[in-house]
């Protein structure tokens, strides 16, 4: 490419470009002069033809891509941009202190580090005999008086404040970045260094923090579930992460607001995440405060993250229960018992005897709710041995279950039994709720000599419904005293997406122990399958202890999602229970009319009001073809409380209201490593080079080594300016109107 200019006009062009043009212009010269010699009117012709040369060599021109250039000296000293890191991440205590640097302490953090470096005289090496000018900014600086909801929300944004500096700085010769390389809010800041590089101005950066993860333990999350029955236990589950280089063995303290307090003992490994649960006890009803901690360890140097603060609230329980049978057995007649007997269930059964027909008494019913308004009041089903048939449950009714577990959010419960009916629900739907396969070869199910103890899965370990203590090493034991059992349904394994809790600790096939306790998820409600009917003598030598708790916590595990918000007519619940500002919470409702039927059509007015005050009105729609079930979503965009508002819209006084609370941990975390490979490539990109506090001199004399700021250049393509095909279009018509002139075409 051949580079030439005349003043401030500037030419490019390939070397074939070039001669493509001379012996255009040259064949054009040549065929202007025979034009005129040939013409009648050769002074006429004359003039056309030098203005065709004339077009031509203005197309030519503009094949060579002209430019004029303006050189704009400016009178400014060169300018040194300093921008420092100023956000809560520089609050991390890993930085040695310079020799240089006067002091007492050893380790200082980021901050102090940057603070001391800018009080410091070094910098004025740079303005020494007026050769630069120096120029100070921050970003991610937090108000003092700021917020807890504006601190949670600030991070660093190097991007932004880099693109600033490249905008408002004038003759700058160099930027200096001091930071942690830390950045979580903007776009990378790669791309702002980019832009540097095109200006040839370098970025040279001073890290600061160590690129190692500080010795800690942080309590990094807990996923506590937003409401719980008052009086029964929860389970909250919790998340530590250690960067300690060694193993230790520390205690998990839940406190509330009365001064209560739980403590769970744990082993957390060397550099390594651990997640454990802990139970708690509702102890009132309404909105708790409490508490999750774990001491400061030895070496251990950040305070700050070894606790968290939650909010909890206690119901008072409200549970119906339909229990459907066709043989009273031993089972069954402890179930009805231990669900009469608690306060906080109220009990319906079915009995549909083969012989005697249908049962009669305290909390029987005589016929299986045939209409959906008098089936949807029941949060949880349990099926017996029942299956498909004459004086069993029609393909309808069966039906009608699923819809009501898949629609409405309620649970339902398998325990089969040994006359095997439960396998003519293949005939229906419900079938497919079932979370096991079952073995047509022994519907009778599998007899036990000898009596067969249970074994609990590592998730049936950690789960709510196998809880029989009241700690994890207290439940362990209770377990393996317990009574086992004689006879068992036929189950070959597991369906997908199924849980297994509990397992035959004597049989086995080609899948693996037989499951015994299996858990699934059926649209929006739950499925328990128990593969046993003689969890009734679990009541050896303890009486109603255990059985009665284990059944107890299956209805309220049931109805858990189903009762988050429920009104007469509106029942609202919503995953997940603890979002983080940017998720995306899913609303799913139920609605009902004045006579207690699913809602046909129309959709439900949602009314949401931030924690800022802000409201905002969306729909939840309904979906086609199930019971009443409208659902929708919208986005968590900061933290704290959200009140949420579903009404109907033809009955605007048949509302319900709900709290969702987002707790959010800070953007900027304290405790992390520094990314030190980011600086290190946003110098390397932009033309400059990472340096240590340790060698800062260098940073002086590469500064200085620097060439001054070129002056400014502004240039203008000429072939893309509007008056360029405008003179040529000019040109090309007094051309054409003097040929007509000249009476030639």
């Amino acid at each position: 490419m051949k580079h030439f200019h005349l003043g401030p006009l500037h030419f490019q062009a390939s070397s074939l470009t070039l001669v493509l043009i001379l012996l255009v212009l040259a064949a054009a010269t040549t065929l202007s002069i025979l034009a005129i010699k040939r013409s009648a009117r050769p002074k006429r012709s004359g003039s056309l033809e030098i203005l065709r040369l004339f077009c031509i060599t203005f197309v030519c021109v503009m094949l060579m891509d002209p430019e004029w250039r303006r050189i704009q000296e400016s009178d400014l000293q060169p300018e040194i941009a300093i921008i420092w890191d100023d956000s809560l991440s520089m609050d991390t205590e890993d930085v040695r202190r310079p020799d240089f640097m006067e002091g007492s302490e050893d380790i200082l953090t980021r901050r102090q580090l940057v603070t001391r470096l800018l009080k410091s005289e070094f910098w004025k090496s740079f303005e020494d005999g007026d050769r630069n000018r120096v120029t100070r900014s921050s970003f991610g600086t937090i108000a003092t008086d700021a917020s807890a909801l504006e601190k949670s929300m600030s991070g660093s944004n190097p991007h932004e404040a880099l693109t600033q500096i490249l905008e408002n700085g004038q003759n700058l010769r160099a930027a200096i970045f001091i930071g942690d390389g830390d950045w979580n809010l903007g776009n990378s800041p790669i791309s702002a260094a980019q832009q540097f590089r095109l200006k040839d101005i370098p970025i040279y950066t001073l890290a600061t923090g160590s690129d190692k993860r500080l010795p800690d333990l942080e309590l990094s999350a807990v996923n506590a579930p937003t409401y719980g029955i008052e009086g029964e236990n929860v389970q909250i589950p919790f998340t530590i992460q250690s960067s300690l280089a060694r193993d230790i063995r520390t205690q998990v303290r839940i406190r509330s607001e009365s001064g209560k307090e739980r403590y769970k003992d744990i082993t957390l490994r060397a550099n390594s995440t651990h997640y454990d649960s802990m139970l708690w006890r509702i102890e009132k009803e309404g909105v708790s405060k409490l508490q999750i901690s774990i001491p400061f360890a030895n070496g251990e140097l950040i305070r700050s993250n070894n606790q968290q603060e939650f909010i909890m609230s206690g119901k008072p329980e409200s549970i119906r229960v339909l229990v459907i049978e066709t043989l009273p057995r031993w089972e069954y007649r402890f179930i009805r018992n231990a669900l009469s007997r608690d306060p906080g269930v109220q009990v319906d059964c079915l009995l549909l005897h083969p012989d005697l027909g249908k049962g009669n008494g305290p909390d029987y019913i005589q016929a299986f709710p045939e209409k959906i308004e008098d089936l949807q009041k029941y949060d949880v089903i349990f099926i017996g041995d029942v299956g498909i048939g004459e004086k069993q449950l029609s393909v309808e009714q069966a039906n009608l279950i699923k819809g009501l577990v898949e629609n409405q959010a309620s649970g339902i419960v398998f325990i089969p039994g040994s006359q095997g009916n439960q396998y003519t629900l293949d005939q229906s739907e419900l079938g497919d709720l079932i979370p096991v396969e079952l073995d047509p070869e022994h519907k009778e199910g599998l007899s036990e000599s000898v009596e067969t103890p249970m074994r609990l899965t590592p998730e049936g370990e950690k789960s709510l419904l196998t809880m029989l203590g009241d700690n994890e090493n207290q439940n362990e034991t209770i377990w393996r005293s317990l009574p086992g059992f004689y006879w068992q349904a036929a189950v070959t394994k597991p369906k997908a997406g199924s849980t297994i809790l509990a397992v035959n600790e004597a049989r086995r096939n080609s899948s693996g122990r037989l499951p015994i306790l299996v858990t699934s998820r059926a649209g929006s409600g739950k499925v328990l399958y128990m593969a046993i009917d003689s969890a009734w003598r679990w009541r050896r030598g303890v009486e109603d202890r255990y059985h009665y708790r284990f059944w107890g916590q299956v209805a309220r595990w049931m109805s858990y999602q189903r009762n988050m918000a429920a009104g007469e007519r509106i029942r609202l619940f919503y995953t997940p229970e603890r979002p983080k500002p940017g998720d995306f919470v899913s609303l799913a409702a139920n609605a009902f009319d004045a006579q207690g039927a699913p809602l046909s059509e129309g959709n439900l007015q949602v009314e949401l009001r931030a924690p800022d005050g802000k409201v905002s009105q969306t729909t939840l729609p309904k979906n086609e073809g199930a019971w009443g079930h409208f659902t929708g979503q919208f986005k968590i965009s900061q933290p704290g409380e959200w009140h949420i508002k579903v009404s109907i819209p033809s009955d605007p006084k048949t509302q319900i209201e709900a709290k969702i609370i987002s707790q959010s941990e800070a953007i900027e975390k304290t405790g992390r490593p520094a990314r030190l490979e980011v600086l290190e490539e946003i110098a390397k990109v932009s033309g400059g080079r990472l340096i240590t506090p340790a060698r800062l001199d260098e940073l002086i004399k590469e500064i200085n080594a620097l060439p001054q700021p070129q002056a400014l250049i502004s240039s203008t393509k000429l072939w893309a300016h509007w008056l360029t095909p405008t003179l040529l279009i000019l040109l090309l018509a007094l051309f054409w109107i003097g040929r007509k002139l000249n009476g030639t075409f």
